[in-house]
C-alpha cells in the first residue's frame, strides 16, 4: 500500500518536472521567435569557428552563428509539431467518439482504419503523404495529423466505451437526455485528461518525424532554419572536422523531444491516469 506522504511527494516532484520543462519550452519558443533575421545573417570573416565564448554553438560555412540558427530552427520545428499535433489529436478524439457512440457498424470500421494505419510505420506513411503534396510546411503538417492518431483514437475509444456503461450516463439515458449533452457533459469531461497527455506524448514523435522527413529533403523549405535542414546541410562539413555542426543542434533536438517526454510523463502521474501500453 503506497504512504499517503509517498503519494503527496511524488505528486510535488511531478509537480516542479512539469512547471520546469513548460518555462524551459516556452522560453526556447518565445527567444527564437524573437530572435531576428540580423542574428542568423551571412558573415564570410566569421566561417567555420569552432564553439568559442562569442559564438557558444561555433559558426557554419557562411559565417552564421549556429547557436541562433538552432534556437530559430527549433522554434520553428516546436510549432510545426504543434500544429501537426493538435491537427491529429482533432483526428483521434473524432474518430474515437465515432467508435464508441454511433454503434457497431462505425465501430468495424473505425477499428479496421485504425489497424490499417498502425501497420505501417508512421515515418513510412508521413513521407509518402509528403512526397504526394510536394513537400512544405503544409505538407509535413497534413501528414503528422493523418499518420499520428491511430494509438490515441483507441485509447479515447475504450475510454468512452467504458464511460458509456457508468451507471450516470445510463440514468441520464432514461431521464431522456440526448447524446449530445451525455457527450459534452459526462462523456468529454471525464476522457479530457488522456486527451492532454495523449498530445503531450504524441507530441515528441511528431517532432522528430518532422525533422527526419526534413532532412532527406521532402519537408520544410531549404530557406528555412528548420533543425532537420541544419542537420542535412552539415553533414558534407562533418568529414572536414566541423562536428559542432551537426551536434548541437541534434543534441538540442533530443533534449526539447526528452523534455516533452518528461512534461506528459508527469502530467499523467498528475491527473492520475494510469500508463497503458499501446
Amino acid at each position: 500500500m503506497i504512504s499517503p506522504f509517498t503519494l503527496i511527494n511524488k505528486k510535488q516532484k511531478a509537480l516542479f518536472f512539469a512547471v520546469f520543462s513548460l518555462l524551459f519550452l516556452g522560453s526556447i519558443i518565445i527567444i527564437g521567435a524573437l530572435l531576428n533575421e540580423e542574428t542568423v545573417s551571412t558573415n564570410l570573416q566569421a566561417k567555420y569557428v569552432s564553439p568559442t565564448f562569442l559564438h557558444p554553438f561555433g559558426t557554419d560555412w557562411l559565417g552564421r552563428d549556429m547557436f541562433s540558427r538552432t534556437l530559430k530552427g527549433l522554434s520553428l520545428s516546436v510549432t510545426v509539431g504543434v500544429l501537426g499535433a493538435v491537427s491529429s489529436t482533432f483526428i483521434a478524439i473524432t474518430l474515437g467518439m465515432i467508435a464508441a457512440t454511433l454503434g457497431k457498424t462505425a465501430d468495424r470500421i473505425v477499428s479496421w482504419t485504425i489497424d490499417l494505419f498502425l501497420s505501417v510505420p508512421h515515418l513510412v506513411t508521413l513521407i509518402l503523404i509528403a512526397f504526394t503534396l510536394g513537400g512544405g510546411t503544409k505538407a509535413i503538417v497534413v501528414g503528422i495529423a493523418l499518420t499520428h492518431w491511430p494509438s490515441l483514437a483507441r485509447i479515447v475509444r475504450a475510454e468512452v466505451m467504458q464511460i458509456r456503461s457508468a451507471p450516470y450516463v445510463q440514468l441520464s439515458k432514461k431521464m431522456g437526455k440526448s447524446n449530445w449533452w451525455i457527450v459534452t457533459k459526462h462523456i468529454f469531461p471525464h476522457v479530457l485528461p488522456q486527451i492532454l497527455v495523449g498530445f503531450l506524448l504524441l507530441f515528441p514523435h511528431a517532432i522528430l518525424h518532422e525533422a527526419a522527413v526534413t532532412f532527406i529533403g521532402l519537408g520544410l523549405s531549404p530557406h528555412e532554419p528548420a533543425i532537420g535542414i541544419i542537420l542535412s546541410e552539415s553533414m558534407k562539413y562533418l568529414s572536414s572536422g566541423m562536428w559542432w555542426l551537426a551536434f548541437f543542434p541534434g543534441l538540442c533536438l533530443l533534449v526539447v523531444v526528452r523534455t516533452f517526454d518528461v512534461l506528459g510523463e508527469n502530467v499523467r502521474i498528475l491527473l492520475n491516469i494510469e500508463k497503458k501500453e499501446n
